[in-house]
């Protein structure tokens, strides 16, 4: 695959142009926040080298339901370059004074964050103390378990237009998506984009405790969801369930039969149905 089509381009462009676009601080510009719908307000936090574009699948269905408010994470997609250090503590309080300013007052957010979101988040949600309803971990690491490797390849400088996409199809398969025939345009293209923008190396937050040591301090309701074959997990996914519910035995876990670690795009609708039960209940 050599050219992505113009309707790909134009359903991501559209998603992105039904929100609301709002800016908050961070460092020397700002933090860009998209919303769409109305409701209980729903915040989702995506993964390293992403952007909100993770929820491509997620945001429309979810606002028929919810207020569903997405970031482009401090470093990465439109939002702009934090101050350094970065650390998870620094990066969360980005988050949290911009959801200071896009939350109405007084209403306690539903939190997901997916893998790094997820590690970013789980500080996120001990600054937000009594403020935020629940926080649901989404495939991630930073727990101080066993990960698997995912050997991955950096583009070339020179690679062709299409040794570029076969790069990028390559990573997806070994961290992202489990099956193979599911890694199509719309995945490329937002692997492509969103990798091109990425200026917040994000990995070292996943493989460091980061999370572990945020979850005894967070006052809200705490779930998970995780693909079974998520690579980053798999075959230790029970693992992560053991530790959630350690943590906080009521804790619900749902693992997602045949979905890798991109869980909310390659099994969509099955994502989408847990979270509004999690978010309503």
């Amino acid at each position: 695959m050599a050219v992505i089509s113009e309707e790909t381009i134009a359903l991501v462009e559209g998603v992105a142009a039904e929100a609301q676009r709002i800016e908050t601080p961070c460092g020397d510009g700002t933090l860009v926040w998209r919303v769409w719908g109305s409701g209980p307000p729903l915040v989702l936090l995506h993964g390293g080298y992403g952007s909100w574009s993770h929820w491509v699948r997620n945001v429309i269905p979810l606002s028929r339901r919810f207020t569903v408010i997405a970031c482009d994470m401090p470093g990465l997609g439109e939002s702009a370059t934090p101050p350094e250090p970065w650390t998870a503590d620094g990066l969360a309080a980005i988050v949290v004074a911009g959801l200071d300013i896009v939350l109405p007052k007084g209403v306690a957010p539903h939190l997901a964050g997916f893998s790094f979101g997820g590690v970013i988040g789980g500080v996120v949600a001990a600054q937000l103390g009594d403020r935020l309803k629940a926080f649901t971990v989404v495939g991630s690491n930073g727990l101080g378990l066993e990960r698997q490797p995912t050997p991955l390849e950096k583009v070339k400088p020179d690679a062709s237009e299409e040794e570029e996409f076969a790069t990028h199809r390559y990573n997806l398969n070994q961290l992202m998506i489990h099956d193979p025939a599911k890694i199509d345009e719309l995945a490329l293209y937002l692997q492509k984009t969103n990798h091109a923008r990425a200026r917040m190396r994000s990995r070292r937050f996943s493989r460091s405790g980061a999370l572990i040591e945020a979850l005894p301090k967070i006052k809200a309701r705490l779930d998970g969801i995780w693909g079974e074959r998520d690579a980053t997990a798999y075959p230790h996914v029970e693992d992560r369930r053991r530790l959630l519910q350690g943590v906080q035995p009521g804790a619900r876990f749902t693992i997602v039969p045949g979905a890798g670690h991109w869980v909310q795009f390659e099994a969509a609708a099955a994502f989408n149905r847990i979270i509004t039960e999690y978010a309503t209940s």
